[in-house]
């Protein structure tokens, strides 16, 4: 499916608030609600628009480190990392990358204690590397028309 310039608009708004009604995007883009809700549907069924969250702020949930952990796994424990990973919880993003690491992670802690005990259990896996995270400089951008 080709993304036109309206539905790139729609993209936009959508990742910008995906509780934005269509009739509200409709007015911005000069469609009515009926054809936005089409063009949404039609997006969706292309796997243009795979989902729809909610953002949860790490630090009023209880989480006051963010990290940025890379694991150089050891010879035959990738797979078996790979098949551990989903069960933890601090583990909110996770690649599989080239380069001298296999893999890189964003987790979220409660303290220092709490990344302790995470390092405790990846380094049965490889070696790692830890990077706390000071401050989020971008964060969540958009996907545009025009990037490439």
């Amino acid at each position: 499916m080709k993304i036109d310039d309206l539905n790139w608009s729609i993209l936009e708004y959508l990742q910008e608030n995906a509780r934005i009604s269509f009739s509200e995007i409709g007015r911005k883009i000069g469609l009515t609600s009926p054809a936005v809700a089409e063009r949404v549907k039609k997006m969706e069924d292309a796997g243009i628009i795979t989902a729809y969250r909610t953002r949860v702020s790490q630090k009023e949930a209880g989480y006051q480190l963010k990290a940025i952990i890379t694991l150089r796994a050891f010879t035959g424990r990738l797979k078996a990392f790979l098949e551990t990973v989903r069960s933890y919880k601090e583990v909110v993003n996770c690649y599989r990358i080239t380069g001298n690491e296999n893999i890189i992670m964003e987790v979220i802690l409660k303290d220092q204690a709490h990344l302790e005990k995470l390092i405790d259990k990846l380094i049965t896996y490889g070696e790692t590397r830890t990077h706390i995270v000071l401050s989020n400089v971008l964060e969540d951008q958009p996907v545009r028309k025009g990037i490439f």
